[in-house]
């Protein structure tokens, strides 16, 4: 079986970080790892570049990471935590965890498509896929 890919949510709200990892997880049907890194150190609104590495490392099962961000500061943290560990490691992984990939996807709609695709053993590439095709998918 290959090895599983996880799922990094960063918010500016912890509260909206965690409802979607919750909701993405159940969909998901419970077998990936969804971790929730939303809001400040110090529990305001806001993203913090410690919590999202954290999160990573938490979510990290083997087959890399997808990190999902809701709002434009929150991908600024991201792509700044992501850029300093390039200039530490030139090949995108994230230490000995793999790699991690940004998906330019809707948040929740996103998390979901992606918990679902991971949960069937998708590798890194699907995973992200998924979550960004949900932009596509229509409600009404």
């Amino acid at each position: 079986m290959a090895a599983e890919v996880g799922i990094v949510l960063v918010s500016h709200s912890a509260a909206l970080a965690e409802g979607t990892a919750e909701l993405a997880g159940q969909v998901g049907g419970g077998g990936v790892v969804i971790a929730a890194a939303g809001g400040t150190s110090d529990g305001r609104l806001g993203t913090s570049a410690e919590k999202v590495a954290a999160a990573v490392r938490r979510a990290s099962a083997g087959g890399g990471v997808l990190i999902i961000p809701d709002l434009g500061s929150a991908v600024l943290t991201v792509k700044t935590l992501l850029a300093d560990l390039e200039d530490d490691d030139d090949d995108g992984a994230f230490g000995p965890l793999g790699p991690v990939e940004v998906a330019d996807a809707p948040f929740v709609e996103g998390a979901v498509s992606a918990a679902v695709i991971a949960a069937a053993g998708a590798p890194l590439a699907a995973v992200r896929a998924a979550a960004e095709e949900a932009r596509d998918a229509r409600k009404l």
